[in-house]
């Protein structure tokens, strides 16, 4: 008898290049490959960068602008000598002026750092060389964002910059009086209400640290886990492959902080699998791409906007991911429904289980990596994000020394070091970039003033302006990455819910959930073309399908904002079962509306009461739940005749 395989990765024999697709999709990928000397000083630098960020999240961090400016000097270098300036540039050598480039990066974060004290004294009254300085770090700040994330938010915050400057040649209500160009720099270099204000804050403390720890997580072998495990439990059943696919991703996605690197490193490994079951590739491209959008909104770590909501909102971590865990849940059950009634309704089943890894085996195998994800919602109920983060590495490392197969060497912590300082370069630059838009926006009060357009266009009307603000989320999170466009959102979009009623928290995870599915979005589904990419499919075929994977996270935003029960927020136990039972029925509904198919092919009405059901079950309501209800169950009926009748006819078409 064949012996079993005791990793899905043993009898896996397609190879893809995940590094090619990944810089095919995501601008954060494209990346020079060095080698001798070179490679060395980068890789040292890299775990410079590490190093002194673990030491000042272990014995104290230096004073708040300082330590902003020493981060964002690891950026402007690794950046500049990292990242080429065009697609087309050479990636084997590091031309002269990126040199030039690094450097000027060194000088004016140095400049901060030496003349902190005199900077601090004379505030508002910048000098000639301060203004040089501060134009030279904007310019870099552009420049680096550009190179390490694409040009999209950088040409949005030229565009700020432009109103702060020009203001004065605007009618209506969004003119102003207009600023100096030395009024924008020192709002922009000198205070830490711009480039070195609350975002890269976040990211030079919290954001930086948990990538970090997704590094330390990824070398111990905790990705190759998930993806053992999700086959394991799931392999074997009706399409097994596409719903280990949803699990493994959603266990990889709460680590990661990116759909498209979630997307590739994943389907790398099931979406070959997904198409030797029979799935169509557009379809099993778009299924991970799905599952790996959500893995963004799934705690405990959520990626780095998440820190930086915690902190635009002085809400603490452990409750924003308290609050998010109920939503993220529904998303994916609403995508493993999905995938259920797409494996029915093609008869696919899963994959042999003597060609998976026992579930029981392969869990006692490697357990022990799931304590350090334990430990950090533990932590995180008594420390802050910073030492939380601290704690988790080192329990990493120590958890993983305990048993012999999962047991790392000093290269693997060094790779570790590494790849943590790479991985964190565009969120930091993004989070530089996005500063630039804060400050502007501080400065000038453009967040109240539009915030005011939009209730004053949505005629006051709570549901209006969701749909106003969930628009705006979409198309802004096409062009940037998450935490850009959350920042760029919060500062613009949430003050105009929350002026409606809608809770702070519930605001700023609405906007979040948007911009986290238009990754998903066509006619820019950056993770559907990814997962395209992997699978052969049509591109934006590919993304149509996982818009529809996905489709039920349109819906529980709009459930959460208006019925705020679903985030755990000021509610009874039994007010929020009925959320949760109502919400996960509505998720069920509006799955089998959009695939058509329940027990059965469904028939026109039944695909109405389906569709009615799940949106009046979004409305916080006890009638229109009820009526709700009996419309699902109405359209459940119909099913379960139709089935009584096919069996009654085969029962008929067998006897003598």
């Amino acid at each position: 008898m064949e012996e079993r395989p005791t990793s899905i990765h043993d009898s896996f024999d397609e190879k893809i290049d995940i590094e090619e697709t990944l810089a095919e999709f995501e601008a954060s990928s494209h990346m020079r490959k060095l080698a001798g000397k070179l490679a060395l000083v980068i890789a040292l630098g890299a775990v410079a960068m590490s190093l002194f960020h673990l030491y000042t999240a272990g014995f104290g961090s230096l004073l708040t602008m300082k330590q902003r400016a020493v981060h964002l000097l690891f950026v402007f270098v690794l950046g500049f000598l990292l990242y080429p300036p065009t697609r087309k540039s050479a990636i084997d050598r590091i031309p002269l002026l990126d040199w030039v480039l690094a450097a000027a990066g060194v000088i004016v974060t140095s400049y901060i750092l030496l003349n902190y004290e005199s900077l601090v004294r004379r505030g508002g009254m910048p000098t000639s060389v301060d203004m040089v300085f501060g134009l030279i770090t904007i310019l870099l700040v552009l420049e680096v964002a550009r190179r390490s994330i694409g040009p999209e938010l950088p040409v949005i915050a030229l565009a700020f910059i432009a109103y702060a400057l020009f203001g004065g040649y605007i009618p209506g209500a969004l003119g102003h009086r207009g600023y100096s160009a030395a009024r924008v720099i020192n709002q922009l270099y000198m205070t830490t209400e711009g480039i070195f204000g609350t975002p890269l804050g976040v990211s030079a403390s919290f954001v930086f640290m948990f990538i970090l720890f997704g590094s330390f997580l990824d070398v111990t072998g905790v990705g190759k886990f998930f993806i053992d495990l999700a086959f394991a439990a799931a392999g074997h059943k009706k399409g097994g492959p596409a719903k280990a696919a949803v699990l493994a991703s959603g266990f990889m996605g709460s680590i990661s902080g990116s759909s498209i690197a979630n997307t590739v490193t994943t389907g790398a490994f099931t979406i070959p699998l997904m198409k030797k079951v029979g799935y169509h590739a557009n379809f099993a491209g778009a299924v991970e791409a799905a599952a790996s959008t959500g893995g963004q909104i799934l705690p405990p770590v959520m990626g780095a906007a998440a820190f930086i909501m915690s902190e635009f909102t002085n809400i603490p971590y452990i409750r924003i991911i308290g609050s998010a865990v109920i939503p993220a849940l529904l998303y994916y059950l609403g995508v493993m429904i999905m995938v259920h009634l797409q494996a029915s309704k093609r008869g696919l089943e899963g994959i042999p289980r003597e060609e998976l890894p026992q579930c029981k085996q392969t869990f006692l195998k490697g357990f022990h990596l799931l304590v350090p994800l334990v430990a950090v919602v533990l932590f995180l109920m008594r420390y802050s994000p910073l030492r939380a983060a601290f704690l988790s590495i080192l329990l990493a490392l120590v958890v993983c020394m305990l048993r012999k197969h999962t047991r790392i060497g000093w290269r693997d912590v060094f790779l570790a070091l590494e790849d943590g300082a790479i991985k964190a370069i565009g969120v930091a630059a993004a989070c530089a970039c996005a500063g630039i838009i804060v400050g502007i926006v501080t400065l000038s009060g453009l967040g109240l003033t539009f915030a005011n357009l939009v209730v004053s266009l949505a005629g006051g009307r709570l549901f209006p302006t969701l749909l106003l603000t969930m628009f705006a989320s979409i198309i802004l999170g096409m062009g940037l990455p998450t935490t850009a466009k959350y920042i760029v959102l919060a500062t613009m979009a949430a003050p105009a819910l929350v002026q409606l009623g809608v809770p702070l928290i519930a605001a700023h995870l609405f906007i979040l959930y948007f911009g986290v599915i238009a990754d998903v979005t066509p006619p820019v589904a950056l993770a559907a073309y990814a997962g395209a990419g992997i699978s052969g499919g049509e591109s934006f075929k590919t993304g149509v399908q996982a818009l529809k994977l996905a489709s039920a996270g349109f819906l529980i935003p709009f459930i959460f904002a208006m019925s705020p029960e679903l985030l755990l927020i000021n509610v009874a136990p039994l007010q929020a079962v009925i959320a949760v039972t109502t919400a996960c029925l509505g998720v069920v509904a509006f799955a089998s509306a959009v695939q058509g198919y329940f027990l059965l092919p469904t028939r026109l009405w039944e695909r109405a009461c389906f569709l009615a059901a799940a949106l009046l079950l979004i409305i916080p309501n006890v009638r229109m739940d009820l009526v709700g209800i009996g419309l699902l169950g109405l359209a459940v009926m119909g099913q379960l005749l139709l089935v009584s009748a096919a069996k009654r006819a085969e029962a008929e078409s067998l006897a003598p």
